[in-house]
Order: structure tokens, then sequence, then C-alpha cells
């Protein structure tokens, strides 16, 4: 699971331009009915290759034994809210998500999972533009009725330059400057909590270091989690889902895109092109680069026992970029 001094700057004036109008559009929505639906839950849960990608790397909640008290929850708010809940769907690794009927998503979100403590209110200050609606919220319980998107179809499955085209655009819509009393923590509390304290590992210097340069802005609000598998197709627009929201600046949020979609290996010139694209988008592409080394390294520590670095897609980009 992964998831600063403040240095005002003006906002680019790319970043506020119009929003992007794409000529790629997501296939229609099938009326299906609810036993087909069900069908299909099922199918995604078990058969889906990008599923089984994610759910590969380990599930969190059912390793460290959340998954029960997540599972008690689920059946006391179908209960109480009147849902029908199908399976767990499998990419939700690190929190309890599962369909509620035709029309939304049920999301628990364990207590230990600390860094989307603040789930709800971002997707209340978005709103819906350029990310999922929240439909109905239990705080004490870290629970949440999203709405289910269709054809809900991942960025992943797009073309290399389609894809990133598409999060320059919901970018646009979701870093946004939040309210001056907001409940979001600052990017520094990120760095702070997944920096590694020791220097078992030569990289840990290069990223303290780096960090210790970069003084964050905290004017907008960013996704923290922000890449292919979770930005999906809503209609004819493309909105971000599970996001770990704390204010920094956007380019805190590149890093993550650029060590996905899963299944791909980085290379340097694919993981210049993409910096290149959100640069002439408006950011900073050296602090796109040095965002990717700090993140690269804290995301890529520690490296779990029976894995090595070259599992570490993160540390592959950081090495890149060194």
């Amino acid at each position: 699971m992964r998831r600063r001094r403040p240095r005002r700057r003006r906002p680019s004036a790319a970043l506020a331009q119009p929003r992007v109008r794409l000529p790629l559009r997501p296939r229609a929505r099938l009326r299906t009915s609810a036993a087909a639906r069900q069908k299909r839950d099922r199918e995604v849960a078990s058969k889906d290759p990008t599923r089984q990608a994610v759910t590969a790397e380990g599930d969190w909640i059912q390793r460290e034994g959340y998954l029960p008290r997540l599972e008690r929850i689920a059946s006391e708010l179908a209960a109480e809210w009147g849902l029908e809940l199908g399976p767990r769907i499998a990419a939700g690794r690190y929190s309890y998500v599962a369909p509620a009927g035709p029309d939304a998503i049920l999301k628990i979100v364990p207590a230990e999972d600390t860094d989307a403590d603040h789930i709800a209110d971002a997707l209340r200050f978005w709103n819906g533009d350029g990310a999922a609606r929240l439909l109905r919220h239990d705080a004490a319980r870290r629970a949440l009725l999203l709405e289910r998107l269709r054809p809900g179809t991942e960025s992943a499955a797009l073309a290399e330059d389609d894809a990133t085209a598409i999060a320059i655009d919901v970018g646009r819509r979701i870093w946004r400057t939040p309210q001056p009393r907001h409940p979001f923590r600052p990017i520094a509390r990120w760095v702070e909590r997944w920096l590694p304290r020791d220097d078992a590992h030569p990289l840990v210097p290069t990223a303290r270091r780096t960090y210790e340069s970069m003084a964050p802005r905290t004017d907008r609000v960013v996704h923290c989690d922000f890449h292919h598998h979770n930005i999906l197709s809503r209609g004819e627009e493309w909105v971000v889902i599970d996001p770990k929201p704390h204010v920094g600046e956007p380019e805190f949020d590149i890093p993550a895109f650029l060590w996905n979609p899963l299944g791909t290996v980085p290379t340097r010139e694919r993981t210049e092109r993409r910096i290149r694209a959100f640069a002439d988008a408006g950011l900073d592409g050296d602090r796109i680069r040095q965002w990717a080394i700090v993140r690269g390294i804290c995301d890529g520590l520690p490296i779990r026992p029976g894995r090595t670095e070259a599992d570490r897609k993160q540390l592959q980009v950081a090495r890149l970029l060194i």
C-alpha cells in the first residue's frame, strides 16, 4: 500500500485551459439483465487479466487479516441500506469493494489505510467532475457508496498516447485549489510516512537529498494514486477512482502513471515521452523527474522476501531518472 513546506507559484496557464475534447470514445453502454450483470461481476472478479494481475501482487486486506472485519461491515450496510451485494471485486487490494446492484459500488476502507482518510472529502470536493460520484457515506465505518461507472473501461486498455492524453485531461479537472479550511494533509506527511528512515538501501540517500531540495507547494488537491487502472470511462468521459487525497502540486501525481500500467516494463524512451507530454500540457518536467525519484524509491521499498529490485517498477523508473 502506498500510500511539505509550501512554496507559492502562480498556477500554470496551461492547467487553466478549457478541457481537451478528445476524439476517443469508449463503447456505448449495454443494457443487460440482472442475471447477466451478476455473471459479468463474477467474470470481472475471477477472469479479467488486469484484475488478476493486480491480485497477483498481493491482497493486502486479506494478508493483514482485515478482510473478515470488512466483510462483516459490508453485511451490516447491505441490510441497513438495502443493498444487493455482488462478489467482492478482486482488484480491491487495499479495501473491500463489491458491486451494490446495477448502479453502485460499495467500498469500505480499513482504518489502517490512513492515506485514504479523506476519500469522501475529495469526492465531495470534485462533485463528479473528473471523479466518480459519492452517493452515500458512513464516516464511522469508513464506507462509501459510489456510482458504478459505465462502461468502466480502464485507460490501460487504450493505446499509449491516448491513455496519456486522457490522463492530462482528467488531471486538469481534479488538480484544483481547495477551499481555505480544507481537511487534506500536505504531501510532506506522505513523504514522512513512506521515505525509509535508514539507509539500508543505497537509493534512500538519493531520495532524501532530492526531496530536501524541493520545497513542495501545497496549493492543489492531488490524487496520490493517479494511473491507468484508476482512470475509467463514464459514458463519453473519463474519471478517476480510488484517490488517496492530499494537497500538493500536480507533478506529485505523475510518477505512478510512469510505472503503469501493469504488464509493461518501464523504458527510458517511454518514460521520457510521457514526461514530455505532461510538460507540454503545462506541468514542470524537471519537477516530475524529481518526484519520480522520490516516489519511486518510497513506493519501491522495502522489497518483500522472495522479490528482487527487478520486480519493483517504481525503482526501475527512479534509476532511469537519476
